[in-house]
């Protein structure tokens, strides 16, 4: 019963991340720093979002076990193919309609995505299974470094968004918002995420 409950947090956080990210995408006011690397990049060379996240998250992968010193956590390839496969569900299928013009409609599906992508994550990681590479690239600098997940976030935040700008991805003011916007935002829902979990996952 516990690995059915951290089957259903895993999934269902990231399904609820992905959801997120396609709506700071449609916000047309720049796209997470993340985001706007994969956007870039997609824009750029071809293949889908989902495609490039996979791509990217193989690369951080072998990044984060060279910055701790350890194996490369394979495992994780699970979590880029379904978070890939998410995005590129939403963004193809239930929010393909979804083109803002006016600012603040387009501030408030920013400012919506960012607060869904900050539960999905907080919600996911309870379930203690491998890491969203982007995710562990955070708790791996929080680990090496000395210092707590807001900050850690915002150090990767701001090395995702030089390669963004390198690869033209869809930096702007929606950009800024998410990079210093997500850290606290994850802060904020992860310990209530932590006692909701606490009463169904056995550790």
């Amino acid at each position: 019963m516990s690995l059915f409950f951290r089957s259903t947090i895993y999934v269902g956080g990231l399904f609820i991340l992905a959801f997120g990210a396609t709506l700071t995408i449609k916000a047309n006011l720049g796209a997470g720093p993340w985001d706007a690397l994969n956007v870039g990049l997609s824009h750029l060379v071809g293949l889908t979002i989902g495609s490039w996240i996979v791509i990217v998250g193989i690369v951080l992968i072998f990044v984060n076990a060279f910055l701790l010193r350890k194996k490369p956590d394979l495992l994780s390839l699970a979590t880029v193919f379904i978070l890939g496969f998410f995005v590129d569900f939403w963004m193809a299928h239930l929010v393909n309609q979804l083109h803002y013009f006016m600012f603040m409609s387009q501030l408030l599906l920013l400012i919506t995505g960012l607060i869904i992508i900050g539960l999905g994550i907080a919600l996911y990681l309870q379930s203690e299974f491998p890491l969203n590479p982007i995710d562990h690239f955070m708790v791996t600098i929080q680990e090496r470094f000395g210092v707590n997940l807001m900050t850690a976030k915002l150090i990767g935040e701001i090395l995702a968004l030089l390669f963004a700008f390198l690869v033209n991805g869809p930096i702007g003011l929606g950009t800024l918002i998410i990079a210093f916007g997500l850290g606290p935002a994850i802060q904020f829902f992860h310990p209530y995420c932590s006692k909701l979990t606490g009463k169904f996952v056995v550790k």
